[in-house]
């Protein structure tokens, strides 16, 4: 096989600037980071151009050069054919499961969407659809990196623990759809991992997670936690512990930035063999914020550059108001810094249909703002009458089988269309299957 060059890599806290070298085994969260201080969250310092496709249907192997993680398993020593040996590997012990292991997703306008929001020929709604992903959503990209660097310490002899036997845990907060992909690719590789759910978690959701052999741990609020969510208090006193995080938040595990960015890198392959102007804007919903900072950072570093609109309800909008601090305290680019100004749990998070989406914080946060600076967009807040109708659109008009999240993009899409040109090309991101308990839209 030929030799890939890696780019120069590594770490960089958006807050504090403390930069770790990417050949650093097991390294989560910022080196200033503590329990009484959580507002750090490690970047990529990465130049990708031009972007590249090797053609492999796998992304982790089409885009593998590009990636950190394959960087840090050629610091460790694993040549070109062992990197590429372990994704192949794991992605087969993860179709066994899942039954369907990693692939690029369809990506491409969607004319009856299109047309039912009015956009001309030369516009439209482009659709990336993750429903038939690995576990039904976008979340299993940003875990597979966490769990290949894992895999790779244990190859190489660097982890800490000494046999498969003697693992520690793997620790996610959540009881959707990141919980689900997470378990899933830990029972592939017969890794126990605790999920931490919310008191009041849908029978049916812990069900699904018991198919793959979690342990699921109900957290109540305890009186004397802090405000935020208690799932994730939970779950940071199990990594205090000795387990392992194993989510899709950057503060707690930057290497979930990492894979994410397959989602944008898809996009603008795509993108580059069509005819025609580029984007002009992508709709991203946002609960941790993950999902839109990796989406929307590989649909850059691709060359494209359509405005960033970062969708929420009103039921829960704690990434608007932090957009809004941060420009009156100096700007929404670089406010790490400022984080204590910007960012804090929100108050009174109220249901929602897309309950995906109601992180009382959006840790992710200083990634969206800065890909929000850079194109020109701007935070959406959507009425649950738009999530509502966003979802009946969705189930009317297309074959896709979407979860109310799913769809949650498409509600900002639906706020603002009335300031969108006919001839835009807009992209919203379908993540997020309905599983047989979700109720059906009404169609009207």
């Amino acid at each position: 096989m030929t030799a890939l060059a890696t780019p120069q890599v590594g770490w960089k806290c958006a807050v504090c600037g403390a930069r770790v070298p990417i050949s650093t085994s097991l390294a989560w969260r910022c080196p200033h980071a503590t329990d009484d201080d959580t507002h750090h969250v490690l970047h990529l310092e990465q130049p990708i151009a031009p972007l590249r496709s090797t053609g492999d249907v796998n992304p982790y192997v089409a885009f593998r050069k590009y990636l950190a993680w394959d960087a840090f398993a050629a610091e460790l020593g694993m040549s070109d054919d062992e990197r590429v040996a372990l994704i192949r590997e794991t992605d087969q012990r993860v179709e066994i499961v899942a039954g369907t292991g990693f692939q690029f997703t369809p990506f491409a306008r969607h004319d009856l969407l299109s047309d039912a929001l009015g956009f001309g020929a030369s516009g439209g709604v482009w659709v990336k659809d993750e429903t038939n992903g690995v576990a039904g959503s976008h979340k299993s990209r940003h875990l597979f990196t966490e769990l290949l660097h894992l895999l790779a310490t244990e190859r190489t002899g660097v982890a800490t623990w000494s046999s498969t036997e003697t693992r520690p845990p793997l620790a996610i907060a959540s009881c959707g759809n990141a919980a689900f992909a997470a378990s899933t690719l830990a029972k592939a590789v017969n890794w126990p991992i605790r999920v931490f759910v919310p008191e009041n978690a849908a029978a049916e959701l812990t069900d699904l997670l018991e198919t793959v052999d979690a342990l699921i741990e109900r957290c109540p609020r305890l009186p004397d936690d802090p405000p935020g969510d208690p799932c994730v208090h939970r779950f940071r006193e199990a990594v205090a512990h000795g387990a392992i995080p194993f989510g899709v938040q950057g503060t707690e595990n930057a290497w979930c930035l990492d894979g994410g960015r397959t989602i944008g890198w898809e996009m603008a392959d795509s993108m580059e063999r069509l005819s025609g102007p580029p984007l002009d804007r992508v709709f991203m919903q946002v609960g941790g914020g993950a999902f839109a900072t990796c989406g929307s950072a590989g649909l850059f570093a691709g060359g494209l550059r359509p405005k960033l609109h970062a969708v929420q309800t009103e039921q829960c909008a704690p990434l608007a108001r932090a957009w809004n601090h941060a420009l009156d305290s100096g700007g929404a680019k670089n406010a790490g810094a400022r984080w204590s100004d910007c960012m804090w749990p929100w108050e009174s998070v109220k249901p929602s249909l897309a309950d995906g989406i109601l992180d009382d914080e959006t840790y992710d946060w200083i990634g969206v703002c800065n890909q929000m600076a850079d194109s020109g967009g701007s935070p959406i807040v959507v009425s649950e009458q738009h999530v509502v109708d966003a979802y009946s659109l969705a189930h009317k008009v297309t074959s896709i089988n979407v979860s109310p999240t799913g769809t949650a993009g498409l509600a900002g899409l639906l706020a603002m269309r009335g300031d969108i040109a006919d001839d835009e090309r807009v992209v919203v991101v379908f993540s997020g299957v309905r599983r047989h308990f979700m109720p059906l839209p009404s169609m009207h």
